[in-house]
């Protein structure tokens, strides 16, 4: 059977950036197993042949009802998928899904029976609320980037905008390319109803999520977009990790340094 990426180039180019940004987070260290998902909203690029497709494996319960996904297309990463196998062959380690009518199942239709992440329904719950929006988002990214997660043991920085303040004051391109700051949802079960509720809630003031003791779940307008934003303050917790390994906390940039860089570059914050 041919691939659904046959003759669509656009669609291929989605899922050609899927795999590159999966082979990032494989190379940083962030994809340890099967750790990480990607989810991507592909519906602008669905034509009618594919609309026509069948189910290729029996239709799944979300276990939520989402009524503006309804008709609508995503790529997948697959559950128990590696991130280092989804760069090197997207469609065999991923999924694309098609949400059925009542807007509370979805069903596979192709290129292969590969079961979409089990925290499909948090992505989902995300994608729905970013149409409601209106949002031009369409990437979602789950992601351990080993400085993030070890920064939130330690009980102070958990608190609300110490982490962005700290991460935007180590260098200058962070708050420019990350300009909403990192939110932060306390240690919450993985995969559970609360952990997407409570992710969802600090979306509406963030584009990037950090989980405590666990890792980051990132929105863009595209993948790459999420792995750019997680991918700047990664550096810069690099950053402060090296000053305090050589004996000093890095003093980063003031206040009014700060202030300056929202003012000369028109930043939300």
């Amino acid at each position: 059977m041919k691939s659904i990426l046959t003759g669509r180039d656009a669609l291929k180019t989605v899922v050609d950036n899927i795999a590159e940004v999966a082979g990032y987070l494989w190379q940083n260290g962030w994809a340890e197993r099967n750790g990480g998902n990607i989810t991507v909203n592909i519906t602008e690029l669905i034509d009618e042949e594919i609309r026509h497709l069948p189910a290729i494996a029996a239709r799944k319960p979300i276990g939520v009802t989402l009524t503006a996904l309804r008709g609508g297309y995503f790529f997948c990463k697959g559950t128990g998928k590696r991130m280092r196998d989804l760069a090197r062959q997207p469609m065999q380690n991923g999924a694309v899904i098609r949400i059925t009518d009542d807007c509370a199942h979805y069903e596979i239709i192709a290129d292969n029976t590969i079961m979409p992440t089990s925290e499909l329904p948090s992505h989902l719950m995300v994608h729905n609320r970013l149409i409601e929006q209106g949002s031009p988002y369409r990437a979602t990214l789950h992601t351990h980037p080993t400085e993030l997660i070890a920064m939130t043991h330690h009980r102070p920085f958990l608190e609300k905008d110490v982490l962005t303040q700290l991460l935007w004051s180590m260098i200058p391109e962070t708050k420019a390319f990350c300009p909403l700051g990192l939110g932060i949802v306390p240690y919450t079960l993985a995969g559970s109803v609360q952990l997407a509720n409570a992710t969802l809630s600090q979306l509406e003031e963030y584009d990037v999520v950090m989980w405590e003791k666990h890792g980051v779940f990132a929105k863009g307008l595209d993948i790459m977009d999420a792995f750019d934003q997680v991918d700047v303050l990664s550096k810069s917790a690099k950053i402060y990790i090296n000053g305090c390994a050589m004996g000093f906390r890095p003093e980063g940039m003031s206040v009014e340094q700060m202030s300056e860089m929202t003012r000369a570059f028109n930043l939300p914050k």
